[in-house]
């Protein structure tokens, strides 16, 4: 199919940003949406299937009225990744607009699911007291649970927010770091730190903690509490064994939330021993009250050449090769 789509009135500087030095953000849409594009002027030809072109159509057009200035990498590979997803969106639940988008109270205004696998995750969320996000690198598994955590916290939701995950990949073993502990450990942290100063910004993070409604801690620290409303994220969670899975999994209290993330792909555990994630997913499917969501490679928002990386490994553990 040929689309043929114009800009009128033209802006010669929106052209201009959409297309991107060289053409370069037209050639990223071709790749990302597989279309072609070519262009006279303020009138581009897309060719592709009927679904592709209308979908390039639309993206173009969503494009050139954000490019008053020039489009930075991001808000592109954001817009990519939306105008690649499926075309359709879970239903509605609890703590979602009537027309089923997800409201996230955090300093991050745009912020929302920007594939129905992401979309689905935040209802999963919203509407589970306990949520797994398991998928590849990329997918917003853990920055999209810390936003709820941050949203539920806005909203007094609950009291405090903990985040924690294995502090070294295969059996927290710190004793060759130098420092204190909380040197040793916060190299393992510093994915949830800078979340969370996106989140919420550097002073308000700061003020957080002094006021102890914020924690971030070595998985082995939740041993033997119980964690009372409360927004609890376990990241890293393919690297934890079974026995520490069931731990955490048992410290969750009254009017607490708890979401597990993890890629079961990289697993860093020693060999021949099971991953708590595998076993937590195997075991835990069933039980009511629980929200499984799986990401894939279409859902990476990162460069496109991340999700092209993820699909390789696929295949190639497909084809038994690793």
């Amino acid at each position: 199919m040929i689309l043929r789509h114009a800009f009128i009135p033209l802006d010669n500087e929106r052209l201009s940003h959409l297309c991107g030095a060289t053409d370069e953000h037209l050639r990223a849409i071709e790749d990302a949406l597989g279309v072609k594009l070519s262009r006279r002027n303020e009138s581009f030809r897309i060719e592709g299937t009927k679904r592709e072109a209308e979908r390039a159509a639309a993206l173009l057009q969503r494009l050139y009225e954000r490019a008053g200035k020039p489009i930075p990498p991001e808000m592109l590979q954001l817009a990519l990744a939306e105008a690649a997803s499926s075309d359709a969106a879970p239903a509605g639940a609890e703590g979602a607009t009537p027309d089923g988008e997800v409201v996230l109270h955090t300093r991050r205004a745009d912020l929302q699911g920007r594939t129905p696998n992401q979309v689905q995750y935040l209802k999963h969320i919203l509407s589970h007291d306990i949520t797994f996000g398991l998928g590849p690198a990329g997918t917003g598994k853990t920055f999209l649970a810390v936003a709820c955590a941050v949203d539920a916290l806005e909203r007094s939701q609950v009291q405090r927010i903990i985040l924690t995950r294995p502090a070294v990949e295969a059996g927290e073993r710190l004793g060759f770091l130098p420092g204190d502990l909380t040197q040793k450990v916060d190299p393992y942290l510093r994915p949830l730190y800078d979340a969370l100063y996106d989140l919420m910004g550097f002073d308000r993070v700061t003020k957080a903690f002094e006021r102890a409604t914020l924690e971030i801690a070595p998985l082995a620290f939740m041993r033997g509490r119980t964690l009372n409303h409360a927004f609890v994220i376990l990241d890293e969670a393919q690297n934890t064994t079974p026995e520490q899975m069931k731990m955490f999994l048992t410290r969750i209290g009254f009017g607490s939330k708890c979401v597990v993330t993890g890629d079961t792909s990289q697993i860093d555990l020693p060999k021949g021993m099971t991953s708590g994630l595998v076993d937590a997913e195997r075991v835990l499917q069933r039980v009511r009250g629980i929200a499984m969501t799986r990401f894939t490679a279409a859902d990476v928002v990162r460069h496109p050449l991340v999700a092209r990386i993820v699909q390789a490994y696929e295949a190639a553990d497909a084809r038994g090769e690793r």
